[in-house]
């Protein structure tokens, strides 16, 4: 089969793969129709590179028919149409008990001392072969894939792999009061969504980017756009938040960011000039001593109000980052933070799309690409050209 596949930092390629086969009685094979281009994979494109190998296959947004199920499989046959989360969980363990799917414990890496692994991410979590590619093994398939009805495209349930989840824990993690004001950083997908999510629950939604056409898209849901440049130039973006709310600052912010952040110069350089040492003393160093782009975070911390929540969706790798614990301490500030456990949300959300779309989905999208396209896609993502916000491949 053709898959997207790791060869380099900045090389992903459309490859030859051995197809998926059944494993384990409990596996189940689908074949893709959708699948997504994350912000966490441009992570693997170049930030965590030493933890990846050649060949390495990518993708954690799929989903598609189910081909052929193991002899354990019950809850799924042959032709259902399912949504994969990216959380390889089990469903059975005591976290996954307690709904942290993103920490099963069946398939924790302790080798690498992080949580549950991940379709398509790395060594740090699991090298488990991704969904951007022809056909995936699904594990755990009487519990992980999400059935979802044949009507609508697929653009209508594809994001409760990542997107809608990501988002929707995002705002529970921000505890906005009833009627409260919440400041998204970012507009990429995931602060995108999120601010959708938190204008429709009644919240006044201010947004931050740097992009206009994706500050554009927040603006038409209902959101105040704020350019992250623009503010820099007549303060910080905690200043105009907080002249705006009665000079106190939002209930509540989400840092949809994370380590790719821009306006850390210094970091940067670090991140790459680690990326260009061998894995072998790259690994370690991004465990012990890793250092990651903080501008967002540090504009959340200072912009929120004095005891309020910081909610962080955007992904972070360092060990070693420099945070403002005086202030964090002073200004009473709760934080949240996490990966997703996806399938926790998953049935809640499903109930809300069925009838309706209420947060934009069958438009989210900007690209629908062949798998072919997908080196291409990556740069252009990475660049934030051609008005890239959300891709999505159709094998």
């Amino acid at each position: 089969m053709k898959a997207v596949t790791w060869q380099g930092v900045h090389d992903m390629q459309v490859t030859e793969v051995p197809d998926p086969r059944i494993e384990e009685p409990s596996d189940a094979i689908i074949k893709i129709t959708s699948t997504g281009l994350c912000g966490s994979d441009l992570h693997l494109y170049e930030t965590l590179a030493p933890f990846m190998e050649a060949g390495d296959i990518v993708g954690h947004e799929p989903m598609g028919i189910v081909e052929e199920v193991g002899s354990e499989v019950t809850n799924l046959k042959v032709g259902d149409r399912v949504v994969v989360p990216f959380n390889v969980c089990c469903g059975s363990c005591w976290m996954c008990d307690q709904g942290l799917y993103s920490q099963c414990e069946t398939t924790q890496n302790h080798e690498h001392g992080t949580g549950a692994s991940f379709f398509g991410y790395s060594k740090l979590y699991g090298q488990v072969p991704g969904g951007q590619a022809e056909y995936l093994r699904v594990p755990f398939a009487n519990f992980l894939p999400v059935k979802v009805p044949h009507e609508h495209a697929d653009d209508r349930f594809l994001f409760l792999s990542d997107v809608l989840p990501t988002a929707w824990q995002g705002l529970q993690y921000a505890d906005v009061p009833d009627g409260g004001t919440l400041l998204v950083m970012g507009a990429g997908p995931i602060g995108d969504m999120a601010a959708r999510m938190g204008v429709r629950a009644g919240y006044r939604v201010f947004s931050v980017d740097r992009i206009p056409e994706r500050l554009a898209r927040v603006e038409a849901f209902g959101a105040e756009p704020l350019n992250f440049d623009d503010a820099n130039d007549v303060g910080s973006v905690g200043d105009i938040i907080r002249e705006a709310t009665g000079g106190r600052g939002p209930d509540s912010v989400i840092d949809a960011v994370g380590m790719e952040a821009h306006g850390s110069g210094g970091a940067q350089g670090v991140q790459k000039l680690v990326g260009l040492l061998p894995d072998a003393v790259a690994e370690p160093m991004m465990k012990k001593a890793g250092l990651d782009r903080l501008a967002a975070l540090h504009t959340a911390i200072d912009a929120v109000r004095r005891g309020g929540t910081v909610s962080i969706s955007g992904v972070y790798g360092g060990a070693a980052d420099p945070m403002p614990m005086m202030q964090l301490f002073d200004k009473q500030v709760q934080l949240r933070m996490g990966q997703a456990n996806v399938r926790r949300w998953t049935d809640e959300l499903l109930a809300m799309l069925v009838e309706d779309d209420p947060f934009g989905v069958d438009a989210f999208a900007t690209h629908h690409l062949p798998l072919a396209e997908a080196p291409d896609a990556y740069s252009t993502f990475q660049k934030k050209e051609d008005g890239m916000v959300k891709v999505v491949f159709q094998p």
